[in-house]
């Protein structure tokens, strides 16, 4: 038997890990519904506001975008902080680096579940409150007759869904970014490794000094590049490039802090 990997060892580990980890995971699943429900009840179109409508005439559904990006950044980095926060409790830790699987295993399982499923679970609720709103509106838009000026017709209203995939300046600009969630998924499930305690906070603020730090060298480093030269206007064909490069840098990083997390929980086990 391979003592790396073994697809029925490590179908049996993933078994193992939704007792520990599924409870918690689906108690998060429904608060994060309550989340998004909540927001959508508070901020969607309503005959009652005055402020139903935007500046193209469409009903106010723009609250959905940074609601989209910031919920679901919160939730996939405290679902990938958690994961091997038992690590830190000695007693608890014992048992677990006793599990019968190879350190590959619990490194992949802790990817499956932090990186693809929390990332698939988040989407489907969102993707699912969001239709659901959308529906009642549309099936309430006389309620929002007489209330536009100019008396225009009101639209039927978008899912988020079909405004990304359709319109192609979101889609271009999303398949560059494809790589963050995993990114973010990536660092904090090092820091549920690397830390004891306070894994997520403590995670975050190094998150934020390496960021700022790295801002701050980035700016310097560019003053000092350009200082005395004639600007350059970039074009489209520079654009697609800084993208371009942007995909590929944060995929590199995601696959480094997967590697040394992988290191890391190795050293956990010897």
């Amino acid at each position: 038997m391979n003592n790396t990997f073994n697809i029925n060892r490590f179908g049996l580990l993933l078994k193992r890990q939704w007792l520990d980890f599924g409870k918690i995971y689906l108690i998060s699943l429904v608060v994060l519904l309550g989340i998004v429900v909540g927001f959508y009840s508070y901020n969607i179109p309503s005959p009652l506001k005055d402020n139903s409508f935007d500046y193209d005439g469409n009903l106010d559904m723009r609250f959905r975008y940074p609601l989209f990006l910031i919920l679901g950044f919160v939730f996939i980095s405290i679902v990938a902080s958690i994961y091997f926060n038992i690590l830190g409790q000695k007693s608890r830790a014992i048992l677990e680096l006793m599990t019968p699987a190879s350190v590959f295993e619990k490194f992949l399982a802790g990817v499956v579940y932090t990186a693809i499923i929390s990332l698939f679970s988040y989407l489907l609720i969102f993707y699912l409150t969001d239709l659901a709103f959308v529906k009642y509106l549309n099936g309430h838009l006389a309620a929002f007759r007489g209330l536009l000026q100019k008396n225009g017709a009101v639209r039927e209203v978008e899912t988020i869904t079909y405004q990304v995939f359709n319109d192609e300046g979101y889609r271009k600009y999303c398949s560059y970014f494809f790589a963050f969630p995993f990114l973010i998924t990536s660092i904090f499930l090092l820091g549920s490794v690397y830390f004891n305690r306070f894994h997520y906070i403590k995670t975050a603020l190094s998150v934020m000094v390496f960021i700022g730090l790295a801002s701050y060298l980035m700016v310097k480093f560019s003053r000092w590049v350009m200082e005395g030269k004639v600007p350059y206007h970039y074009g489209k064909s520079d654009n697609d490039l800084i993208l371009w490069t942007i995909l590929l840098i944060t995929s590199i990083i995601t696959i480094i802090v997967w590697a040394i997390t992988y290191i890391r929980l190795k050293e956990k086990e010897v």
